[in-house]
Formats: structure tokens, C-alpha cells, sequence
């Protein structure tokens, strides 16, 4: 059995927190385990200083790091799921998700403020097409203003810019020990997740058995019944566009219950549904909301405003 195991990783705070969790974990599960860190910068880590519609690119923070996978030089690798591609390249697998920590959006106002105590014309920072478009579709007064980089360079940007507030994402928050940071955790029915919004993903190749076994015990079964819906959703949506979209899954008494949206980007329009059904359908919910959703107008939606490449609706 594999006694070492090199883990790919971006270099933010974040995403080192997140890979370290990982090998904790790994560690915890198999006693004399050497774990150590391929830190990695890649290209949405790079390009900062345009918005996430604009800079487009495949898979923009995984694509360098699953070819340091694909090429031998890391064992596994450590995402955040919301930022995965619906499908993965040859020869790399979904091998593990752990517990999902808490999926909401977080609101955080270095004044305090709510998204019900906005004032008219407020500037809300952030970086992702979905929350833009829930806020412009709630508040069309609202000014978005484009926000990048790691958590701490954004919650530091909104202060310093003078900004009502910004749209995070809670586990992002919780996991750095920012709390505190939190104005208000924002229910789902009010602003839907990004698929696999606070998911690991744990990714290694198809072929590494040994990896596999190793990264087994890191799995969550019901975690892995919410999220294989809600890709089967972004993967029938051609999830590859720069248009908002979310999709997130419960599940409760061995049954799913998944709600997804496309939406304008400047939140004129949004078509959303829902379905439920057996754990066992897991995949297949996932394709008939999104057949549903493409029926009811976002096929139009995804005309209109083309497809550039795989931008995170995070």
C-alpha cells in the first residue's frame, strides 16, 4: 500500500486550508500516512484584474492542477467542486467528497448592513455571475461591483472601497475562522448555491487504485447523492457558459429534492425549478430539471448570451 502521497493544490489561503484539512484527514485514517503539499498558482490565481465573465477559461482554477495530476507529479488533488468542470478530464475522477459544510451565501457588511437593510443604490462587491444576478433580479438598484482574489483580499477590498457589503460564500468564511466577518447568512431560498458550493472535491486518477483505496474512507455518501444531482443538472445545462446559474440538492429520508435556475446576467430574467424523487435517481433528477428549466426558457437564455468557456458561478 501507498505509504506517500502528494497533494496538488492551489496556493491561496483557502484552498491550503482545504488540503490540509484533506490530509489530516487521510492521516487520521491510516496510521504512518507521509502527506505532503504540491503548492501550485493558476491561471484565475493570475489574472485579477478583470472580472471572472471576462477572463473566461476552462476549468480556470483546476485545469493547471489537474494536469499536474494527469502528468505524475501529485497523487490526489484538492478542490473546491463549485469550481470543477462538469466533466472531467480523461483519466481523472471525483474520487472522494467529504461532509458538505454549509452551502448558503454569506452577506458581509463592514457596517453591519443586511440585504433587507440596503440603502437605494448600495455597492455590493463580488466576483460570481450567479450572486450578481440574484441581487440585480432582487434589488435592480443595487451597483455590483467586481471583487477578486482570495477571501481575505476581498473582505479587505470592501472596506477599503467604501462598499455596503460583499456575497461570499459561508463554508469559504467558516472554514478560515471569519465568522465574525458574517452579517448575515443568506437562506437558500433567497439566494440559491452554485452547484457543489461547499463541497471538496478530492480528485486523483482512474487508474491509481492504491490512491482510491486510500481516499475511500474520505467519502460521504449522502454528500455524494446531493452533488451528483446537481452536476448531472450543470452537465445537461452545457455548464461551460458565462451565464449565472445554481443548482443545489437536499437530502432527507432517502429522497432528493433539487432546485436549479439560469439566469441574465443582469438578473431581467431568471427561470428556476425544482424536482424531487428517489435517492436512486439521483442523476437522472438532475437531467429532467434541467430539460425542464431549457423548456421554460433557458435554452434562450444560454443562446443569447453564448458559451466562452467555464467560468464558477461560485
Amino acid at each position: 500500500m501507498t505509504r506517500a502521497v502528494r497533494i496538488a493544490t492551489r496556493q491561496s489561503p483557502l484552498a491550503l486550508w482545504q488540503a490540509r484539512h484533506v490530509a489530516a484527514l487521510l492521516r487520521s485514517h491510516h496510521t504512518g500516512l507521509e502527506v505532503s503539499l504540491v503548492e501550485m498558482t493558476t491561471e484565475g490565481d493570475r489574472f485579477l484584474s478583470a472580472p471572472l465573465s471576462a477572463v473566461g477559461g476552462k476549468g480556470l482554477f483546476v485545469k493547471e492542477i489537474e494536469q499536474c495530476l494527469i502528468d505524475g507529479r501529485a497523487d490526489i488533488a484538492v478542490h473546491s467542486l463549485k469550481d470543477m468542470t462538469s466533466v472531467l478530464p480523461e483519466g481523472l475522477m471525483l474520487a472522494a467528497v467529504p461532509v458538505r459544510e454549509d452551502p448558503r451565501d454569506a452577506f458581509c457588511s463592514p457596517t453591519g448592513l443586511t440585504l433587507d437593510t440596503l440603502p437605494q443604490g448600495a455597492k455590493v462587491g463580488t466576483s460570481s455571475l450567479r450572486r450578481s444576478c440574484i441581487l440585480r433580479s432582487r434589488r435592480p438598484d443595487l451597483e455590483i461591483v467586481s471583487l477578486r482574489g482570495n477571501v481575505q483580499t476581498r473582505l479587505q477590498k470592501t472596506r477599503e472601497m467604501g462598499l455596503a457589503g460583499a456575497m461570499l460564500a459561508s463554508a469559504g468564511l467558516r472554514r478560515l475562522g471569519l465568522e465574525k466577518e458574517i452579517t448575515e447568512v443568506v437562506p437558500t431560498e433567497v439566494s440559491l448555491p452554485a452547484v457543489g458550493q461547499g463541497v471538496l472535491a478530492i480528485q486523483c486518477r482512474t487508474n491509481d487504485a492504491e490512491v482510491r483505496a486510500l481516499l475511500a474512507p474520505l467519502e460521504d455518501a449522502v454528500t455524494r447523492i446531493a452533488v451528483t444531482a446537481e452536476r448531472a443538472l450543470l452537465a445537461k445545462l452545457e455548464g461551460g457558459c458565462t451565464v449565472p446559474m445554481a443548482g443545489h440538492a437536499t437530502v432527507k429520508a432517502g429522497e432528493v429534492h433539487l432546485r436549479g435556475f439560469v439566469g441574465r446576467p443582469d438578473g431581467s430574467r431568471v427561470v428556476a425549478g425544482e424536482v424531487r424523487g428517489p435517492v436512486s435517481n439521483a442523476h437522472a433528477l438532475g437531467d429532467a430539471l434541467a430539460d425542464e428549466l431549457l423548456s421554460r426558457g433557458a435554452q434562450e437564455i444560454l443562446r443569447d448570451f453564448g458559451r466562452t468557456g467555464f467560468v464558477p458561478n461560485s
